[in-house]
């Protein structure tokens, strides 16, 4: 391999460099979420990042108004900490109940266990939920787009 495919594959992400890799030694990585038994466009296929993101930041979102207005004293600096507990207990009910965050129901997704490809039990959405208020596993993925809260909680966000 040469300098500029290093650099190359480095600035193109672990996945592609790693496919890369792969590809000269004759294996297939295939789509996100085959080798979970999931579609591979449509309804119950991997969610996209950017709607992942987008969903993100409108319950964040909400989740700040609720704070700002009713928690915070209408004070911008208390906002952001308050806003973090209500969107954990948002995050808890909501997809505890009814599989998806008010953010992730607008832009058309939910999360799914991944034991049966139905509703999480409880449990799982405590685990993921507290695994998610710590951030850090929301950012370690694995090459299915699962967050490390989604893979010890058995869990996956998908497409409506």
């Amino acid at each position: 391999m040469d300098k500029r495919e290093a650099i190359g594959s480095w600035l193109s992400g672990p996945r592609a460099a790693a496919e890369g890799m792969a590809e000269k030694a004759g294996t297939d990585f295939g789509y996100r979420g085959e080798r979970l038994g999931l579609p591979e466009e449509g309804p119950g296929s991997i969610a996209p990042f950017g709607r992942r993101v987008g969903a993100l930041f409108i319950d964040w979102g909400i989740s700040a108004l609720i704070a700002f207005g009713l928690l915070a004293g209408r004070k911008l600096e208390g906002t952001n900490n308050w806003a973090l507990v209500v969107f954990l207990v948002m995050s808890l009910l909501t997809v505890g109940t009814v599989g998806a965050t008010p953010g992730k129901r607008l832009l058309g997704l939910r999360v799914v266990s991944l034991h049966g490809l139905g509703k999480l039990p409880v449990w799982r959405t405590l685990v993921r939920t507290v695994l998610m208020g710590v951030a850090v596993p929301a950012l370690i993925w694995d090459r299915d787009n699962r967050g490390l809260h989604d893979q010890l909680s058995g869990s996956v966000q998908v497409r409506i």
